[in-house]
């Protein structure tokens, strides 16, 4: 879970006015907190605690503090009371710990918390590694903003291919939820096609090769290398609607070594400008949900 922070804090100060009960069939932990903080940090606890308490029949002094069961563990609550106190905040490694942290303050309110989740939520580390799982989760607790963000980084992601981890999140993400994934990532890699069809369909050949195009029979036609970059990334747009890939040096210069002729890694780079404006075309497409 969550790693605690190198200054301490154990929630068990003398002080405290209330007990929150971990929900451990066995061992619960039992958190000493103050009213005063958790009222100002939530409204769910601020109306708790507005309601008339019953007095304790206790005439032991350490039985008089309330004891509320909540039915998060003890992983989820510690991690959970470090954002909320004024203590170091708990580093958080994993998005399933952090997802299991958010539906806590979400439930709980504690909405600074939550703030701080969201961002936590959008770390490039997070994005990168694992989009479509960032995706869900937002959905999971509607959060749009950062399901918009996220949805910006699964189009570098197969989602007909979907391996490990990404496959099981697609149990906790809506039918609706990925639907819309599938229908940006549709909409986009026709829309760049059809932008890289209107570059080969120019009547005056867009992309030339000195020996490709040199003869009368072959001038007005594409470039071999071009022929198999098209061909190469069809298939990458279809299955990643994104131009980072098939705009890279490596990508390009595996399509002029296949094309068998000596002078189309010089058209490559002469046609940096058609392909620089391509790029720019297909980058702007819409990328979010």
């Amino acid at each position: 879970m969550s790693c605690p922070p190198t200054a301490s804090y154990d929630f068990d100060s003398p002080d405290a006015d209330v007990v929150l009960l971990s929900s451990e069939p066995k061992s619960p932990a039992h958190f000493r907190v103050h009213r005063s903080i958790l009222t100002i940090a939530s409204p769910f606890f601020q109306d708790m605690f507005s309601l008339p308490q019953a007095p304790s029949t206790s005439t032991d002094e350490s039985q008089k503090i309330p004891i509320i069961p909540v039915s998060e563990t003890r992983e989820v609550l510690e991690p959970l009371l470090r954002f909320v106190y004024p203590v170091p905040d708990p580093i958080i490694t994993s998005l399933d710990d952090l997802n299991q942290v958010l539906a806590a303050a979400i439930k709980y309110e504690f909405e600074a918390v939550v703030s701080t989740l969201r961002t936590f939520l959008l770390s490039p580390t997070f994005l990168q590694a694992s989009p479509v799982k960032v995706y869900s989760i937002a959905c999971q607790h509607d959060l749009v903003e950062e399901a918009k963000i996220a949805s910006r980084y699964t189009l570098s992601t197969d989602l007909l291919d979907l391996e490990g981890v990404a496959v099981e999140e697609l149990k906790r993400m809506a039918a609706y939820d990925y639907h819309k994934l599938l229908v940006l990532h549709k909409k986009r890699s026709e829309a760049a096609l059809e932008f890289i069809r209107k570059v080969d369909s120019c009547e005056d050949g867009a992309v030339k090769c000195m020996q490709c195009n040199g003869s009368v029979f072959t001038a007005n036609g594409p470039p071999k290398w071009w022929i198999e970059w098209e061909k190469k990334a069809k298939e990458e747009i279809q299955a990643r609607p994104t131009t980072d890939v098939v705009f890279g040096m490596d990508f390009l210069y595996a399509a002029a070594r296949k094309s068998g002729c000596a002078r189309c890694p010089g058209s490559v780079l002469e046609s940096w400008k058609i392909l620089a404006d391509l790029k720019e075309a297909i980058d702007s497409l819409p990328s979010t949900i």
